[in-house]
């Protein structure tokens, strides 16, 4: 019945909740489609700690979408191609899934000046972090794919990597 038609009290009763225990999980419905952002950002963290610590911070960041995309699943690949549809078609969803990404930066970010890395480069580290994350995902959930969700960030960060260096 689509997004816009489901009500929490459907998403609820579906789940074998009430609608007063979906609200102690998630502040609204469209929260459902991003649950698990927390963990993400702490799997992206503890990836990131334990690189060796002579890793360069592009070389932390691979460590840290190593851990990551090891924790993805092919049930979520399976879904995910319905669930970027649904996103794409609402403003709100796609403001929200831009929240995640920077909450992922972020969490990057802190991991990257916990070990030190200068403000300027830990941003500019996680952000192509996040970047080559979202061009692998794209490229996991396509049905032809036959590589791993970690090969194609490794690919996908070595290419942002080179396009970078090529700006001179």
């Amino acid at each position: 019945q689509g997004y816009d038609s489901t009500t929490v009290t459907q998403i609820a009763s579906r789940a074998g909740l009430t609608k007063t225990t979906f609200f102690r999980h998630f502040s609204d419905k469209r929260e459902v489609l991003f649950a698990g952002q927390e963990v993400h950002s702490r799997l992206l963290a503890d990836g990131a700690a334990a690189a060796p610590d002579s890793a360069t911070p592009l070389e932390v960041v691979a460590a840290a979408l190593d851990a990551l995309t090891a924790s993805f699943t092919a049930e979520q690949r399976e879904r995910a191609p319905r669930l970027q549809a649904v996103i794409a078609d609402h403003p709100e969803l796609q403001e929200r899934a831009t929240f995640k990404r920077a909450a992922l930066t972020a969490a990057l970010v802190s991991a990257l000046g916990r070990r030190g890395v200068p403000d300027l480069a830990a941003a500019l580290a996680a952000d192509l972090g996040a970047r080559a994350l979202d061009r692998a995902f794209d490229r996991w959930i396509e049905p032809s794919s036959q590589q791993t969700l970690a090969d194609l960030a490794r690919e996908e960060l070595r290419a942002l990597r080179t396009a970078a260096m090529a700006l001179g």
